[in-house]
């Protein structure tokens, strides 16, 4: 309901009137203190199902104090607001007197009804409720579809498809990806995700973990199926990188769709700050699917630490650093894997979500040693993104890696793209493609992507 939202809001404020001078604490104060109470009682009776009385509340009179006057206003206009909700669930009924169901103890009872997903009820003479006719009874709110509701999970699907054209007059289309997201919290300590990703290729778990957080030492444990903590990107969902496809460093070192695997993960924030920043820790042991670094399903042993900066009102950056390695004794080959990532991002607080710019620069090095031989390959990308408004984005990426191991052979890209997004719901765009190998020459593509999504988890990142 949009009126506890505001509720909050006053709350917030009204309580930093508690921060103020001895002077400021006025009966004004206090006043609307115990007006806030009353009107917080009336909108719990009323999301429990109940009728409480009409509102009894007291002219403010004007305390000269600017600020507590404007809170003053802003609780009448929303006190008038709750007063005509009421009146439009609560009828009068002829002969029926509706008992006030605003006091302390009627709240207690509405919001203990609307946890238990049960109908409020009431005894005779309880000042809650009164006793509706038989009449009246089919039309009183349940709270037994509400209850049932918080025992599902958050369902959310979104849709991948692109069009293709390729040098030559040859064109494509294609169903990227279908992906169908569970969400939930089990009980008071754990969570879960679930993500599903339907395509022309079959079904497959994309993420399927279990996570706890709050555990000692500022824990987080997270056990199942997920997408590992490598640079900025790799975290990311396909639908919602700022091109249609991960970057090269990627699907050359770790797999065409990135790195994931299935085992386990601890992450904490450090208790301190150098040079000002905020500093995350990653620790990750999996069974991971990377044929380029280990030639198949291995497992692998995986560190990041990640650095914060908000810089100033409109700018933050982001600094981490990656090291993951692993061993497959069958080929045999070792591999380890170091890199770094930069991130800068400028937006300015005033025009929220119409305008920013993110630049992005990532470097890794790939060591491995293949029946007695050793080979060094070392790839980057660079990626800048330019919102102008609220609807439209305009991007570029660089990509240059070599070849993970065998034959020397360098591959680069360049990508741009142009996104509009429709809405919240729909963004559509347009992405060229320029790639160069040394072994196969130039390619061209021309890629149009339309991706939509629905639920109350709409383009996550991850």
């Amino acid at each position: 309901m949009h009126t506890r939202g505001l509720t909050a809001i006053l709350v917030i404020l009204i309580c930093t009137g508690l921060n103020q001078p001895a002077s400021a604490q006025t009966p004004a104060l206090d006043s609307l203190r115990r007006g806030l109470s009353a009107l917080t009682a009336r909108i719990d009776s009323l999301e429990a199902g109940l009728c409480p009385g009409a509102s009894n509340a007291a002219a403010y009179k004007p305390s000269g104090n600017p600020g507590t006057d404007s809170l003053a206003a802003t609780l009448e206009r929303l006190d008038r607001r709750v007063e005509a909700l009421r009146s439009t669930r609560c009828p009068a009924v002829p002969g029926a007197q509706v008992a006030d169901s605003s006091d302390d103890l009627a709240a207690l009872r509405a919001a203990a009804a609307a946890a238990a997903g049960q109908a409020p009820t009431a005894e005779a003479g309880d000042t809650g409720q009164r006793k509706p006719s038989e009449d009246e009874g089919a039309a009183q709110p349940s709270g037994g579809p509400r209850g049932a509701n918080l025992l599902n999970p958050e369902i959310s699907a979104t849709g991948d498809v692109r069009l293709v054209g390729e040098e030559g007059g040859r064109a494509r289309g294609e169903a990227h990806e279908f992906e169908f997201g569970f969400q939930s919290a089990l009980d008071p300590y754990a969570s879960t995700k679930i993500f599903l990703a339907a395509s022309e290729d079959g079904v497959e778990i994309e993420e399927g973990y279990i996570y706890y957080t709050g555990l000692p030492g500022r824990l987080r444990l997270d056990l199942g199926k997920f997408r590992q903590q490598v640079g900025d990107l790799n975290r990311w969902h396909a639908h919602a990188l700022p091109e249609t496809e991960y970057p090269l460093v990627y699907q050359r070192y770790l797999s065409p769709e990135g790195l994931s695997g299935v085992g386990l993960s601890l992450y904490t924030n450090l208790p301190f700050s150098l040079l000002g920043a905020t500093h995350e820790v990653w620790l990750q042991g999996t069974s991971a699917e990377t044929g380029p670094m280990l030639g198949g399903t291995e497992l692998l042993l995986l560190g990041r630490v990640q650095n914060f900066w908000q810089l100033n009102r409109s700018t933050y950056a982001q600094l981490g650093f990656t090291g993951m390695g692993g061993d497959n004794s069958g080929v045999p080959l070792q591999s380890r894997t170091l890199g770094a990532d930069f991130r800068i991002t400028y937006r300015p607080p005033e025009t929220g979500t119409r305008r920013d710019v993110t630049f992005r620069a990532e470097a890794y090095r790939l060591r491995a040693t293949e029946s007695g031989t050793t080979t060094n390959r070392y790839g980057t990308f660079l990626d800048l993104s330019a919102r102008t408004s609220q609807r439209w984005i305009f991007g570029a990426r660089y990509d240059h890696v070599e070849a993970p191991r065998g034959l020397a052979n360098t591959e680069w890209r360049i990508v741009p793209n142009i996104t509009w997004w429709q809405s919240e719901f729909v963004y559509l765009r347009l992405e060229g493609e320029h790639r160069h190998t040394d072994l196969e020459g130039s390619h061209n593509l021309l890629t149009f992507q339309a991706v939509w999504a629905m639920g109350p988890h709409k383009h996550e990142t991850y």
